[in-house]
């Protein structure tokens, strides 16, 4: 896993970069938005932990620019108003921690965080387990063969569990995935597929308009 830590105070920095490293995570860090930036835009970083007034603007601003990334965001800041904690929690990050803070504290909230994800990141509905991660789908233990575009399908349905996914958004998943000129038979041939290859029925179809697999 990896950290991006955002703060200019260097002996913060130096001592979380220790500590994190100690707990076995890769650490990358950045002292102003204009770093920060660039690293979000070259590496994949799992977490974030953002101070809030930074050189060159506020977190909170660098925060709202990468929110559709989905990168899980611990605010650490001396900035430990009321106003301030409560703008932090409601913009979407993880946490909110204020400084003078306790490192195992912080180290503690970070494994949670990362332990949540990793559950949340298999499902498993009857005898079929998804691996998001891993972008694997198993029948009990066995991994199922499905093309890429079967499995990028499935993986949709996954990552809306209980919501319908119409057809017609099917069709422009494809084309985004393919470029190819996709026809509403070519849906029913590869949910056809798909479930063929499950062998249990966990995708719902809801006639005239698209298909849900619900959470047991």
């Amino acid at each position: 896993m990896q950290i991006l830590l955002v703060e200019d105070n260097k002996l913060i920095t130096k001592a979380l970069i220790y500590n994190l490293e100690q707990s076995n995570y890769k650490v990358l860090s950045a002292e102003n938005i204009v770093e920060a930036q660039k690293m979000l835009a070259t590496e994949k970083i799992n977490l974030i932990i953002l101070d809030i007034t930074l050189p060159d603007g506020s977190g909170f601003d660098l925060y709202r620019d990468i929110k559709t990334k989905n990168i899980s965001t611990i605010f650490l800041t001396a900035m430990d108003d009321e106003d301030n904690v409560v703008k932090g929690l409601e913009l979407g990050a993880e946490d909110y921690i204020t400084k003078p803070f306790s490192t195992r504290e912080l180290l503690a909230r970070i494994n949670k965080i990362f332990l949540r994800e990793k559950k949340n990141n298999i499902i498993k509905i009857k005898d079929i387990t998804c691996d998001l991660d891993k972008m694997c789908v198993y029948k009990g233990e066995k991994q199922i063969g499905l093309s890429s575009l079967e499995l990028k399908i499935l993986m949709l349905l996954f990552t809306n569990l209980n919501k319908v996914i119409t057809r017609e958004y099917i069709i422009e998943k494809i084309w985004d995935w393919t470029g190819n000129d996709v026809y509403d038979n070519t849906v029913t041939v590869y949910m056809k597929r798909i479930r063929e290859k499950l062998e249990t029925p966990i995708i719902t179809t809801i006639k005239g308009v698209g298909y849900r697999i619900d959470e047991e």
